[in-house]
């Protein structure tokens, strides 16, 4: 199989060959909600999981159990995105005053807070497929206080579609096209692609929302 190397130089596939499946469950977990994490490969990383559970070139994630990893991982991105939200409780607004460093960059927690703003609760779900994001949503989310009850149904589902559906997904497009192997750059990038419509989908929803307060709020000014 052709290396799916990401830009920062993280190949998927032999990340997961050297921490295996305990590893797997530590970088979604600091993917999902450290602050450290950001610069992790979670949706490819899960995708290639899933693809390495069905197994190629002689290699298999948890001896092929897609339940365990699917699971696994949904569990792990859960439990990231609530201590994100128990941190930025802590911390609360002293998070958007901290100094920037190597690795936090202020503009990555104004970014989530934006986000968070323009989706309201929504955001925990749909911050699970954009990068960067959905590491300092929950964090915002905490800062915010928003309910923790409603914070912990929407992490609940956007863990589960998240870890699940790309774990999923990876497994049984290996299972059903044994030659998803030889292009799996091709592949990430699709599917990254495809989870992505959700998110412009309720963009645009919103900002047709917006446009028409807008025209309304006009016509009573008139």
């Amino acid at each position: 199989m052709r290396s799916f190397v990401l830009a920062i130089g993280i190949d998927p596939q032999k990340l997961l060959e050297t921490v295996g499946l305990l590893g797997l469950f530590a970088v979604i977990f600091a993917e999902s909600g450290i602050m450290i994490g950001f610069f992790l490969p979670g949706d490819s990383l899960l995708f290639t999981a899933g693809l390495l559970t069905f197994g190629i070139e002689g290699f298999q994630l948890a001896n092929g159990n897609i339940v365990l990893v699917s699971v696994g991982c949904a569990l792990a991105a859960i439990a990231g995105d609530q201590v994100g939200y128990l941190f930025g409780q802590k911390v609360g607004p002293g998070l958007f005053k901290r100094e920037e460093s190597k690795i936090f960059k202020p503009e990555y927690v104004a970014k989530a807070e934006i986000f968070f703003v323009n989706h309201g609760p929504k955001a925990i779900v749909l911050a699970r497929f954009v990068p960067i994001v959905r590491t300092f949503v929950p964090i915002v989310a905490g800062v915010s206080k928003m309910h923790y009850r409603t914070f912990v149904t929407y992490n609940v589902t956007g863990g589960v579609l998240w870890a699940v559906g790309f774990t999923q997904l990876g497994y049984w497009l290996g299972r059903s096209f044994p030659g998803i192997a030889d292009n799996l750059e091709v592949a990430v990038l699709l599917i990254v692609a495809v989870s992505l419509v959700p998110m412009a989908i309720e963009i645009l929803r919103h900002r047709r929302s917006a446009k028409k307060l807008a025209v309304e709020a006009t016509d009573l000014e008139v």
